[in-house]
């Protein structure tokens, strides 16, 4: 039985990744932050699932993750490590806080540097070690290219992430650890529902207010009409297992709306994004 860490386990992409590799037949050591998560997907996905609690920025909790997962192998490489932890940081930049923008690039940026420098050398770079090296996803996103407005913050950690793996893929060659994104459009997930959780109380005297408002309905809005996480499994299992896998997925319930942005004039999306959340100058 081969074994695989996931980060991020308790919800959402993490959950169905979790899932779905159990499903065929693997071992998932799967992140969580509580306790309570922890003997929750115990429960939901039997013995074959073992739950690491840690925080992703926590470099020594990961660290000591780590070596329980290298003991669990017992001299065995691990198949993979799946970074897919996150969060999602909004507002304008000219109005966020440093520290909220600084979270946002710990957790989705320092949190996978930190998780694959962990367990990076029981992939295959601890030449101690027996069998196949291992490989390493990364969650990026769509918007890891391209700029969304109010989003900064989670655009700039999606862009880091596919700057980071490009650098790690070619880095990883040396020990034959490979290195996949997989960069989904929305999904049904948590990340999204926590929308309404944001409070838009300190924007009330914003001129950005309106646009905010207009960006929350829609982050709604893609909770309901976006990917099934499942869909998200079953391409990191292809980035997993496949002979040759491509050094990058993108999926998206709205395939052709990315190639409108990727392909048309930057300045032409700019006026269209403007317009529809009422940023063109006004007067």
């Amino acid at each position: 039985m081969r074994s695989v860490v996931v980060t991020g386990a308790s919800t959402g992409i993490g959950w169905a990744i979790a899932k779905f590799l159990i499903g065929r037949g693997y071992r998932v050591f799967g992140s969580v932050r509580k306790q309570a998560d922890a003997d929750r997907l115990t429960g939901e996905f039997g013995t074959n699932f073992t739950p690491l609690l840690f925080d992703v920025t926590d470099e020594a909790a990961v660290l000591a993750a780590a070596r329980t997962v290298r003991e669990a192998l017992g001299g065995e490489t691990l198949a993979g490590l799946v970074n897919n932890a996150g969060v999602a940081v909004a507002g304008p930049v000219l109005e966020l806080s440093a520290d909220d923008f600084r979270r946002q690039m710990d957790i989705n940026v320092i949190g996978p540097v930190i998780a694959t420098q962990a367990f990076g050398p029981l992939l295959g770079a601890d030449p101690s070690l027996k069998g196949p090296k291992g490989r390493i996803v990364m969650i990026s996103s769509v918007a890891g290219k391209n700029g969304n407005p109010l989003s900064a913050p989670y655009c700039a950690s999606k862009h880091a992430v596919e700057g980071l793996s490009e650098s790690l893929r070619r880095e990883l060659m040396l020990f034959g650890i490979d290195v996949i994104i997989v960069a989904p459009g929305a999904v049904k997930t948590p990340i999204w529902s926590k929308a309404e959780q944001f409070d838009l109380s300190v924007y009330q005297n914003s001129p950005y207010l309106p646009a905010l408002n207009k960006v929350m309905a829609f982050m709604m809005k893609l909770g309901e009409t976006g990917l099934p996480a499942e869909r998200i499994a079953e391409v990191v299992f292809e980035g997993l297992t496949a002979a040759r896998p491509r050094v990058r997925y993108q999926i998206s319930p709205d395939p052709m709306r990315h190639l409108m942005t990727a392909t048309l004039p930057k300045r032409v999306v700019d006026r269209i994004i403007a317009k529809r959340l009422g940023l063109l100058p006004q007067g």
